[in-house]
């Protein structure tokens, strides 16, 4: 048999992690193309007492359009958090570093990730990589922009991308990843940078890969 197309793979591991929801369960809703199958998944669950949020706009009206109920994230997090979080990503190393944000949502992203008991990130194999790296999206303050970018010196604003509900700037970063925890760490000590998307290993509780033998969970990050 030949290699599934890559949508029924996204798929695959979409419709495998609909069923880590529970009835009853607080659920973040991430953004992107993998994500978009989750949605009707989800909702064909015919779940009781669920209860969501969405990490874009486009997210909240598809969820919405199926019939799942989308409310504003500080209802939820006021009720001690989320149960689960599902999202996407760019790229995926051995140790559970991730890059997000190809579609400029990373920073509502991380912080519904960070919220949930259970973060879990749905992928194809061609996620996988020996090591993260560039570009690496971020997300500037308008606010002495140019004063920024200079600080940055590889950065670029992504050309004709709006600003994001919170009146961010998208940009990507050029810059070699080496050290990722170093690299994060020059990230949110540098002034005018709302969030990035590296997003560490301890966020993370589960990768699950949509392959054509089916869904594969990912062991445990390397040391």
């Amino acid at each position: 048999m030949g290699q599934r197309p890559v949508e029924e793979r996204k798929r695959i591991a979409a419709e495998a992690a609909a069923e880590l929801v529970e009835d009853g369960m607080r659920v973040g809703l991430g953004t992107g193309s993998t994500v978009a199958p989750l949605l009707p998944a989800l909702a064909r669950r015919g779940l009781r007492g669920l209860r969501c949020v969405a990490t874009s706009p486009r997210t909240a009206q598809l969820a919405r359009d199926l019939g799942l109920p989308v409310e504003e994230f500080d209802a939820l997090d006021a009720l001690d958090g989320l149960d689960l979080a599902i999202d996407g990503a760019d790229q995926i190393d051995p140790r559970w570093w991730i890059v997000k944000g190809g579609g400029g949502a990373h920073t509502r992203e991380k912080v519904v990730a960070a919220a949930a008991e259970r973060f879990v990130v749905i992928a194809t194999e061609e996620k996988l990589v020996d090591a993260v790296g560039p570009p690496l999206p971020l997300e500037l303050l308008g606010f002495g922009l140019a004063a920024t970018l200079r600080r940055l010196g590889a950065a670029s604003l992504r050309p004709e991308t709006p600003p994001t509900p919170d009146a961010g700037l998208i940009a990507d970063l050029a810059a070699p990843i080496d050290d990722p925890a170093a690299h994060a760490a020059w990230l949110e000590a540098t002034p005018g940078v709302v969030d990035h998307g590296l997003f560490p290993p301890a966020m993370t509780t589960a990768v699950i890969v949509g392959t054509d033998d089916g869904a594969r969970r990912l062991p445990g990050p390397a040391a």
